[in-house]
């Protein structure tokens, strides 16, 4: 398959299909929030708190269903904070669960690869004892913070690939 990009930040690119999803789903009081920086990068701020049983944020793009294998990889270009996030596909909007993959950031640019064979199914923070990403779409990629502690964080993205 060839590489197909899932998303490329630019001024000029809406962001109405990002949202952020925080803990106050679950009551907490963690907040995260989506702009698009002077040089065209998608900035992921916020702060974590552990208040009221919260603990995430999260960053989430839904998009037209693109065909994908696991033999495949998400390729990120990002600069974080040093922090340790989570990158979570979806093949099914429907479904419960996601496939997650845990990255570390380091301060500088960086590209990430991530095989979606190394993802493994999760959901509400539990390991699911059933296969890695083994499917032949995605149609929802997600960004999240959760690191068991209270903190602020920075993540800036240029763009998603599927290689």
């Amino acid at each position: 398959m060839s590489p197909s990009l899932i998303y490329d930040f630019d001024k000029d690119n809406s962001t109405a299909n990002w949202r952020v999803v925080d803990d106050g789903v679950m009551g907490g009081l963690s907040q995260g929030r989506l702009t698009v920086n002077k040089d065209g990068h998608g900035e992921f701020t916020g702060t974590v708190s552990l208040e009221n049983n919260g603990g995430f944020s999260s960053l989430r793009y839904r998009f037209k269903t693109i065909e994908a294998s696991e033999e495949q990889s998400i390729v990120l270009s990002i600069k974080g904070d040093g922090k340790k996030y989570q990158f979570r596909v979806k093949d099914d909007i429907n479904q419960y669960h996601s496939y997650v993959y845990d990255f570390q950031t380091n301060g500088e640019w960086q590209t990430v690869n991530i095989p979606l064979a190394k993802m493994y199914p999760s959901f509400r923070g539990r390991k699911l004892n059933i296969p890695n990403f083994n499917q032949s779409q995605l149609e929802e990629i997600a960004i999240l913070i959760g690191n068991k502690k209270a903190e602020s964080f920075e993540l800036m993205i240029d763009k998603v690939e599927l290689k």
